[in-house]
């Protein structure tokens, strides 16, 4: 794949089954209907690109940007993303389990009613993401940083959220029956409920 930036292109229908992309980078770019199951990306970055009812299962992305993205209806069933920035992008319609993070930065990403039961999310840079109405039943965000993030009503049941910043988060009418929290946690929960909280 050229080194060169690919811009304002379209690519449908293909296949990248397996396909090997490193240091490759596009931008205004949409990609439809393309599978990419069992692809490796390493370093690639996508800007401002449109996904639409593409294939990511199985693929394995490392050090790769999806930033500014909007992906319809794709599937990330079994993909793994090491220290990927997703910042700005949003997701609609998408298949996001199981999914396998480690680090990274989500800042700003909209994942609104998504469904992330399950999942592994810690140490990731969430900050200001708009999470409301997400499905985080027993997901663990132990160690990220949620400042300023929208959980308005999201599901946090039985949620890990320790060592988590909470600070500024909107969690209005977010359930957190058996979450766990630590003390800054705690607090910070209780500031986002209303209540005055004196050190």
């Amino acid at each position: 794949m050229s080194s060169e930036e690919v811009v304002g292109g379209t690519v449908l229908d293909e296949d990248w089954y397996a396909a090997e992309l490193a240091e490759a980078s596009w931008r205004d770019c949409v990609f439809r209907e393309v599978d990419l199951t069992e692809a490796v990306t390493t370093g690639c970055r996508f800007t401002d690109c449109t996904f639409d009812r593409c294939r990511f299962n199985a693929s394995v992305h490392r050090g790769s940007a999806f930033v500014a993205c909007t992906f319809t209806d794709t599937s990330f069933f079994d993909a793994t993303l090491e220290g990927c920035r997703l910042d700005g992008s949003s997701f609609g319609g998408c298949d996001l389990r199981p999914l396998t993070v480690s680090g990274g930065s989500w800042w700003g990403v909209s994942l609104r009613g998504a469904d992330l039961r399950d999942q592994d999310l810690s140490g990731l840079r969430l900050t200001e993401a708009d999470l409301t109405e997400a499905d985080l039943r027993k997901t663990t965000v132990r160690g990220s940083d949620l400042s300023g993030a929208l959980l308005r009503a999201a599901r946090l049941d039985g949620a890990d959220l320790r060592e988590a910043t909470l600070v500024g988060a909107d969690l209005t009418d977010a359930a957190v029956r058996g979450a766990r929290l630590d003390l800054a946690g705690a607090l910070a929960l209780a500031e986002s409920l209303g209540a005055v909280v004196d050190a």
